[in-house]
């Protein structure tokens, strides 16, 4: 088991201090949070040791979990992977694409491991489907939720488009060529509803919607590719695969089949595999580590997230 320490007991550290808590992977040595107040309201509800120092708390652990506020994530990444600790860390990665080329550096100068909270990834929906998609040419994805003052504090590309940016990077191997995208201000002092186009070098084209302003939730991604229709629903953890083949000579009655203008015959059939309930965070942080203790390639690697961060940027430089 590995020693771990949180830093930053927020809404998504009180979760993380949970989840490795209960883990068989790890062993929970306590947290730090630099609000004294709620630090001490954690302790009270849930018996964690609390350290009153981020040294204090590196020093103590192998793994140093991440989930301060973006603006920090660098400083603590740092500290930590100069006490030679391995480092998870949430979503986005740091606040400039320079932090995260830094810290790549850094975790390779020191030989430790890191890993992206990109937890979309862990989603069984799409790992139901991940093995399915290939060579997508065109991608849609909606990622629509009620309003939240918390997260408030940057684009609605860093809080919640990003997470459809790190799993369209994830199946299309391509360079990016154009991006285009508008976004809008709302309520918020950053836009709150933005839309990206992604042009690939292989010709693939994503098209992305992401609203923290909308009356329902909505996280689903739709993708198309040669013979096939793939879609995630990341929010009812659903996914459907329809597929299309060569229509057989003699088809059967209920067998669905399309003919296009060449009369060439094609038959429509559903390929929907089965979905294995889970718990994402749990899973992203035991594959972490798993990464660490057989010395493997953690899922999201600290170049994924530097990449998704680095599209985010392009996307917010076009508003």
């Amino acid at each position: 088991m590995l020693n771990a320490g949180v830093l930053g007991a927020g809404h998504l550290g009180k979760i993380h201090l949970r989840l490795l808590n209960q883990s068989h992977k790890y062993n929970l040595v306590g947290f730090y949070d630099a609000d004294p107040e709620n630090a001490q309201k954690v302790v009270e509800e849930f018996g964690y040791k609390y350290f009153d120092t981020i040294e204090a708390l590196i020093e103590a652990v192998d793994v140093v979990d991440i989930v301060t506020p973006t603006l920090s994530h660098y400083d603590c990444a740092k500290q930590a992977i100069a006490s030679g600790k391995h480092i998870f860390i949430e979503k986005p990665i740091t606040n400039t694409v320079e932090e995260a080329e830094a810290i790549r550096t850094l975790v390779a100068e020191h030989g430790v491991k890191g890993q992206v909270g990109h937890v979309e990834r862990f989603n069984p929906a799409f790992i139901g489907v991940k093995d399915q998609i290939e060579n997508p040419m065109f991608i849609e994805t909606h990622r629509l939720a009620e309003f939240n003052p918390r997260g408030t504090d940057v684009p609605v590309v860093l809080d919640l488009m990003i997470h459809d940016i790190d799993i369209i990077l994830s199946v299309v191997d391509s360079p990016v060529k154009h991006i285009s995208a508008s976004g809008v201000s709302v309520i918020s002092e950053t836009p709150d509803i933005a839309n990206a186009r992604i042009e690939f070098k292989n010709g693939c084209v994503a098209n992305l919607t992401a609203s923290r302003i909308s009356l329902k939730n909505m996280r689903k991604t739709r993708f198309f590719q040669k013979d096939a229709y793939i879609s995630v629903d990341f929010l009812e953890k659903k996914c459907e695969v329809v597929k299309m083949k060569d229509a057989p000579e003699n088809p059967g009655d209920f067998d669905m089949i399309l003919q296009n203008a060449e009369g060439i015959k094609k038959q429509i059939y559903f390929d929907n595999p089965e979905i294995e309930n889970n718990n994402a965070i749990l899973d992203e942080l035991e594959t972490f580590a798993d990464a660490i203790n057989n010395n493997t390639k953690p899922v999201v690697t600290l170049h994924d997230g530097t990449e998704a961060l680095r599209v985010a940027n392009m996307i917010i430089n076009q508003f």
